[in-house]
């Protein structure tokens, strides 16, 4: 009995001590993902609604590529396009484009949660778009708008409303899914917590490290929950 507790007292001691390296650490790379997350964000919204267009234009080629572009990218997995994108330039062309260290597999990521995202994002869109009455378009005629001004004085924030709930669920998916970026050696939040397993920092065999990256995770998300649930809420107005 005297041994348990004696070996106890000394795990806690080491707990105690490794703990602001692990902290440390696990700060830098949830940065990383922060950073992921973010510009992720700011590129595939813009360009999931470019694409929705594309799949809703009359043209049928444009229309006819764009979708398969769109099939493509959502039915193959994330992590097999980010190494299609990191290594196929070097491996193929022999031209690595994305530059060396941490940087260049940034880029790399962010390109690839970009396209993949905003594929994503556009059939969103397309169903928001989709499920305006036409009428709406018909009043903003009515009054003398344009048909790009109607679209975004009158039918884009009522669509923003009907996407909001679908879009949340994929926001809230991508801030998981940003650790994928390991594959490619990103030293995102989940590379920080997993080296502490392999050894680093002086620090080997510890899996306790990897529950402190769930807290992260949930405090992001939980984040997220409540901002994305209070914009729905200011657009209860648009009763739709």
């Amino acid at each position: 009995m005297q041994d348990f507790f004696q070996n106890l007292s000394q795990q806690f001691e080491t707990f105690f001590t490794q703990f602001p390296v692990v902290f440390q650490s696990l700060n830098v790379g949830f940065l990383q993902t922060l950073k992921l997350f973010c510009t992720t964000l700011l590129g595939a919204l813009p360009l999931g609604l470019v694409i929705s267009f594309g799949s809703m234009s009359k043209m049928k080629v444009v229309n006819k590529i764009t979708r398969l572009f769109v099939w493509i990218v959502r039915g193959s997995p994330l992590m097999l396009q980010l190494l299609i994108i990191y290594y196929f330039p070097g491996l193929v062309w022999h031209k690595p484009i994305w530059g060396g260290g941490e940087d260049g597999r940034f880029l790399a990521a962010t390109v690839s949660f970009i396209i993949n995202y905003a594929c994503y994002f556009s059939e969103i869109f397309r169903g928001g778009i989709q499920s305006i009455p036409i009428g709406q378009y018909e009043a903003g005629q009515v009054l003398g708008l344009t048909k790009t001004q109607t679209f975004f004085r009158v039918v884009l924030l009522q669509v923003i409303k009907r996407i909001v709930p679908p879009m949340s669920n994929e926001i809230i998916t991508l801030v998981k899914d940003t650790s994928l970026a390991r594959i490619i050696a990103l030293q995102e939040i989940i590379w920080a917590g997993q080296a502490f397993m392999k050894g680093s920092h002086g620090i080997s065999g510890a899996i306790w490290p990897m529950f402190f990256t769930m807290v992260y995770y949930l405090f992001a998300s939980g984040i997220l929950t409540v901002l994305l649930g209070r914009l729905e809420k200011k657009l209860d107005f648009f009763k739709v």
